[in-house]
């Protein structure tokens, strides 16, 4: 029993972390899946509904989870209950991530998040202090010329309204990120903070619940459901974002803060191969140069000896 016990801790740390960035990768292979209308000619469910049904079905999975895994007797509660901030930045990362994803591709939407970012998280160290050398200044150029060339006019540049978004999202993902390193018990600050979002998810629909009433003709203000979009929504929710950022902070119990960031690099790339696998999309050589430039650019930013 010891041996099979140390087996299983030995090689725990990287299974849970190739499941977690498999989970990644799955949020914007669903998502896209669910919300794109060029393998139909509607999508299977509206941006607002996706988002809401993923934050409900996370919130209610990592709930039990807490349930199942009760927490350390700690006198100051609030070190395990998130923070209104943290769960806005998630509300917005989540909503960011749906609209944008109605206008990108699933390899050009993960590859654009995940650099905003490590972007992000590098220049909120960098007001916090921490000055950025040689190596780290040509690694941010780089990743910078990368998106550049991203955005060139051509057949492969991505919808400007989709890279703001997406890059919103991406930020307040690393603003999320950065907020939770203090965190003493990961999955239930993570919990609590999906439980948070709840009322923003209330909100959010009853604003586009108006915005319908009043007869706006945008596709982004209509609600459509089907039963393969809700299915791919609870997917995203309960098994991608709750299960999946849950064995992520577990699996960070065991990696450096160097060695986490590289490997979600590794995302955008799972994701366009489930691009090409699920939905028939392709790799243009556009996309893959900007992704070489960017990569070099963040590895160079990550791998260099801070002062």
């Amino acid at each position: 029993m010891s041996a099979l016990s140390a087996f299983l801790s030995r090689f725990s740390v990287p299974l849970y972390t190739m499941i977690a960035l498999v989970a990644f990768a799955a949020n914007s292979v669903l998502c896209r899946m669910a919300l794109s209308s060029t393998q139909q000619t509607t999508p299977l469910i509206d941006p607002s509904s996706f988002t809401a049904i993923r934050l409900t079905t996370g919130a209610l999975v990592l709930w039990l989870l807490m349930l199942l895994r009760p927490s350390k007797t700690d006198t100051n509660n609030s070190t395990r209950r998130g923070s209104l901030f943290a769960a806005g930045l998630l509300f917005i990362y989540a909503v960011a991530f749906s609209y944008a994803y109605v206008l990108l591709d699933t390899a050009t939407g993960a590859l654009i998040l995940f650099a905003a970012v490590q972007i992000s998280m590098m220049v909120i160290s960098h007001i916090q202090g921490q000055r950025l050398t040689l190596l780290e200044f040509i690694g941010a150029l780089l990743a910078f010329a990368g998106f550049g060339y991203l955005v060139l006019p051509g057949v492969s540049a991505p919808s400007l309204t989709g890279l703001v978004l997406m890059a919103i999202s991406g930020c307040a993902w690393g603003g999320y990120t950065l907020l939770g390193k203090q965190s003493r018990q990961p999955l239930f600050d993570t919990g609590y903070n999906f439980i948070r979002t709840l009322p923003l998810v209330m909100v959010m629909i009853g604003a586009v619940w108006l915005l319908s009433v009043f007869a706006v003709t945008e596709p982004m203000s209509h609600f459509i459901l089907s039963p393969l979009g809700i299915l791919l929504a609870i997917l995203s929710g309960g098994a991608a974002s709750g299960v999946g950022y849950a064995l992520w902070y577990q699996a960070l119990r065991g990696l450096t803060s160097t060695h986490a960031a590289v490997l979600q690099l590794t995302v955008p790339v799972i994701a366009a191969l489930g691009g090409v696998l699920f939905l028939g999309e392709t790799i243009s050589i556009h996309l893959s140069i900007s992704a070489c430039i960017i990569f070099l650019g963040i590895a160079l930013v990550i791998l260099a000896k801070p002062k």
